[in-house]
């Protein structure tokens, strides 16, 4: 294997933005070379279909969400971050005068500067100039050379290898041959855990988790929230919704997976594997799939309180690893543990209280922002998936 560290990255992305301030550290601690390797991500995303402005195709939820994560992570980070006027804007000559330096990291610091910073077009010749000189090269050579058909054919070439790579957004990270996409993937790579002893001071924040048996990531998720109570002090409320429910009501596909490029999807199947290693559950992607979980949730809301959490964690577990049918009413009476609750319960499943209550949760979390689970909710912030622990035990420690 390579003794590199590739990130693959443009400018016009803010979470690549954000990984470069942390790249060189994160490099240095796994003792590997980076490599820099600057692509076009229009045309990646031009290979894989999608739009060239990926805001567009989002709900007002989703988008407002992502304004939001943005801001948190470049607060993790300890970094600037300002959404430019008219972004995304043209970044092809910023990544053809990248390579005419050689991948010089200052050219790369000041191009994301420029950018994410001070809200400036690194088209134009003015501002790679500033760039560049800064840097300490020649200006006029940098934009000489930039207009060469080498160093465009260049860039065209990176750009076509990350496709054939699989790469289908940035920043992506490759490591012995693992491909790694996000800004916030340096934790599972890494190996790290989070950690940390319950604040003292006396007050207690509630950590509410909306959820569904029908999401991989919120069975991963779910599988670490009792730790994470531990080590903040939260008390958990948990709220189950019906998944399917949430993206008709937004107008979102019912299995949004199934829109994604091949390329993500394959990465997203690894991901979920390399998840389930680094929190140390068990996992299986189940022969049924998309998961139908209505019955299981109205029984879930059935049941006694003091049933529910061992309920809970039984039905992720034998849907997500040992691939049973959560719609048989014998599975879930096993998920259960206790036939006389299990069969009280499951007289009360078609109730009109039961139903209700599952539409009242699902409608509470859509006019609430949610888009998808797991969702976190502290102090009235949304944090939408279990990568996002860390912002989470962030905001129940603040």
């Amino acid at each position: 294997m390579s003794s590199s560290l590739d990130f693959w990255f443009d400018y016009t992305c803010p979470y690549a933005y954000l990984g470069s301030t942390q790249i060189r550290a994160f490099a240095a601690r796994l003792g590997r070379e980076l490599v820099y390797q600057p692509i076009l991500l229009g045309g990646i995303f031009k290979a894989n279909e999608q739009p060239q402005k990926l805001f567009e195709s989002r709900s007002p939820a989703r988008l407002a969400y992502d304004a939001k994560d943005m801001q948190r992570w470049a607060k993790i980070r300890g970094v600037p971050l300002v959404m430019p006027p008219g972004h995304p804007l043209r970044s092809v000559e910023a990544l053809r005068a990248t390579l005419v330096t050689k991948m010089d990291p200052a050219v790369i610091d000041g191009f994301y500067r420029a950018y994410w910073v001070d809200g400036r077009e690194i088209s134009s010749r003015e501002v790679i100039a500033e760039v560049v000189t800064r840097a300490g090269h020649d200006a006029a050579k940098v934009l000489a050379a930039i207009e060469t058909q080498e160093i465009k054919d260049d860039l065209r070439a990176r750009t076509e290898r990350g496709i054939a790579l699989g790469i289908f957004g940035v920043p992506t990270i490759i490591v012995d041959g693992e491909l790694y996409w996000g800004q916030d993937r340096f934790q599972q790579i890494e190996g790290t855990r989070l950690g940390g002893t319950p604040p003292a001071s006396a007050s207690v924040k509630e950590l509410e988790v909306f959820w569904d048996f029908s999401s991989p990531f919120a069975y991963l998720g779910a599988s670490q929230v009792e730790a994470l109570a531990r080590r903040t002090g939260a008390k958990v409320k948990w709220t189950p919704i019906l998944l399917g429910g949430l993206f008709k009501s937004l107008g979102a596909p019912e299995v949004p997976l199934s829109t994604f490029p091949v390329s993500k999807q394959m990465w997203i199947a690894k991901d979920l594997e390399r998840w389930a290693k680094y929190w140390g559950v068990p996992y299986r992607f189940p022969a049924r799939f998309p998961t139908l979980s209505l019955k299981a949730l109205r029984l879930y809301l059935a049941l006694p309180d003091s049933h529910k959490a061992r309920y809970r964690e039984n039905v992720f577990r034998v849907n997500w690893f040992e691939d049973k049918d959560i719609t048989d009413e014998a599975v879930l009476a096993e998920c259960v543990g206790d036939p006389e609750v299990a069969r009280a319960a499951a007289a009360k499943t078609g109730s009109d209280e039961v139903k209700a209550e599952l539409r009242a949760q699902t409608q509470r979390a859509a006019e609430l922002g949610v888009f998808g689970v797991p969702t976190f909710m502290v102090d009235g912030e949304l944090y939408w998936g279990q990568d996002r622990l860390e912002l989470v035990e962030d905001a129940l420690r603040s």
